[in-house]
């Protein structure tokens, strides 16, 4: 990586942070902290994510919690290895199922999305495989925070009065009421600064560390899970925990103007990033700032989303290979069909998401690129009884229709939203990277991925810049500092241009890039959030 960046018309109040000892990016602060204190007592770039990771699930359960999945982009040693903590579908469920209790389509809420966490399941393999610390040790901190509490961030507490609204409304019944007893134990949301802690959350925490995970699959936490779904007749099973374990893949790549971009495979949506730039990385791109530029950013995303949606699902029953879609020729196809009018592509409607992304890096030369979530901020709005775990509902990506690629099935894993991306050059690390938020995630992947390597943008100002968002048809999002008159411009072209006055929907991003000659580390973080560096 060339450190001569060039400095973006729309940068923020905040710089990059330079350090050479070690670095933790993610969107809050007690978090980073907690990352950054493993490897000042030792402990390596993993140990930083685990830390990190854990914590993350106290202090900004809006986003991420115990009872949610995790996928993780590891380098050491020259390799870098993938992990994917995506939960399936409990055994005993099927879409016969649920027609015969009366759904239609998979709900948001309740017991019938919850699949099985994979976050503790990531944190335990990662420990084993690469940490130098005990479990035990790493997660500490998160339970510190659990048991003594902490203050709320603004923008923390700007989500959690939100989902708190919304659950008051809609989240009548009483499967939901340990929710609100964990995170509304006032009778309302937490203000901003007021102080919150779960001593539940702690205990769950404090088990999880003294047996390497153990207790959360196939012990005494498994069992209260267990408990819960059967009291509400719901399908998730001792068994369905008993069974699971993360695991470990290979990364997928795309060779981009020669740097290589790296995803996690399906089922999550990586492909849709490496697929958008492979499409892009056959046009020339002169200034960033430009109606052509973005026109064809655009264009690019749709024509992949459209592939993304139509093929990812569990890679056990997709259709076509990796390698097929990412073909120079698949590429080439793809990119003749952009026009200079705006095309409608096969129309869907993305839902929001709410994760949590993390980057590390050591002095070693370890780096991580992890990402978290419970899905559609709390998830399920379910909490396990005396352990402070809010289900995830990420099975709501599933579809009733038996014909749809991705069917719900006993077992199966769905398409997931939650990507970690991370950057190569000449077999080299450049470094993690990732945009946190539903489906704008490999849309950030793409305008963080073009803004480094086409516009030579520094981490923040690659992070700071304003971002756009393709919603559906020719329909995309803007955020307030977006130009104006590139704005018009794409208006003119058939795009069907909203300003969008929240900068919430627009991902929440982390970069680390490392010096190969240094070994210097340079940090951006995201401006859209409580986002903090901690480095040494």
């Amino acid at each position: 990586m060339n450190f001569d960046f060039h400095h973006h018309p729309y940068i923020s109040q905040r710089t990059t942070v330079m350090a050479n000892n070690g670095m933790v990016a993610t969107s809050q602060p007690l978090a980073a902290q907690a990352g950054l204190g493993m490897m000042k007592k030792g402990g390596n770039a993993i140990d930083a994510a685990i830390a990190t990771a854990a914590a993350l699930t106290v202090v900004e359960p809006t986003s991420n919690g115990i009872g949610g999945d995790a996928f993780a982009l590891v380098w050491t040693k020259g390799e870098l290895y993938g992990l994917n903590a995506s939960g399936p579908a409990p055994k005993s469920i099927s879409i016969e199922a649920l027609k015969e209790r009366g759904f239609e389509k998979m709900p948001a809420h309740g017991w019938m999305p919850v699949t099985v966490p994979g976050a503790p399941s990531a944190w335990a393999e990662l420990s084993k495989r690469f940490g130098k610390l005990p479990l035990k040790e790493v997660l500490q901190p998160a339970i510190d925070y659990a048991e003594k509490g902490y203050p709320l961030t603004p923008i923390l507490g700007k989500y959690w009065k939100y989902a708190y609204k919304k659950f008051k409304q809609i989240l009548t019944d009483d499967e939901f009421r340990h929710w609100f007893e964990t995170f509304a134990p006032e009778g309302r949301a937490p203000e901003i600064g007021e102080i919150w802690r779960s001593e539940d959350h702690a205990a769950t925490l404090r088990s999880i560390s003294e047996t390497d995970c153990e207790s959360f699959y196939r012990g005494e936490i498994a069992e209260k899970i267990d408990a819960f779904s059967k009291k509400y007749n719901a399908f998730l099973s001792m068994e369905d925990l008993t069974d699971y374990k993360a695991e470990w893949v290979d990364p997928i790549k795309v060779h981009y103007r020669g740097y290589d971009v790296w995803e996690i495979p399906p089922n999550g949506q990586g492909l849709v990033a490496l697929l958008g730039l492979n499409i892009a990385k056959g046009f020339e791109f002169g200034d960033k700032e430009t109606v052509d530029t973005y026109h064809k950013q655009i264009e690019a995303m749709k024509l992949a989303f459209t592939d993304g949606k139509a093929f990812i699902t569990d890679p056990a029953e997709m259709n076509v290979t990796v390698e097929e879609l990412l073909s120079e020729e698949y590429g080439e196809s793809r990119r003749g069909e952009i026009a200079d009018e705006a095309l409608t592509p096969e129309p869907y409607q993305p839902p929001r998401g709410g994760t949590v992304y993390l980057a590390t890096a050591d002095s070693e030369g370890n780096m991580v690129s992890f990402i978290q979530s419970n899905y559609m901020g709390f998830g399920s709005g379910l909490v396990v009884p005396g352990t402070g775990i809010a289900l995830q509902n990420r099975g709501h990506d599933f579809s009733l229709d038996p014909k749809h690629h991705n069917a719900l099935k006993p077992g199966k894993k769905t398409y997931h939203t939650i990507i970690p991306g991370f950057l190569t050059k000449d077999g080299q690390a450049v470094g993690p990277f990732g945009v946190m938020g539903g489906y704008m995630q490999p849309q950030g992947h793409m305008q963080v991925v073009m803004n480094t390597v086409d516009f030579h943008l520094n981490p923040q100002a690659a992070l700071d810049a304003p971002r756009w968002q393709w919603i559906e048809g020719k329909k995309v999002q803007v955020e307030p500092h977006f130009p104006n008159y590139i704005a018009q411009a794409l208006a003119r072209k058939g795009h069907q241009i909203e300003v969008t006055v929240d900068t919430g929907g627009f991902g929440r991003g982390q970069i680390i890039w490392r010096d190969p000659k240094t070994g210097v580390l340079m940090g951006g973080t995201e401006a859209r959030t409580d986002g903090s560096i901690a480095a040494w």
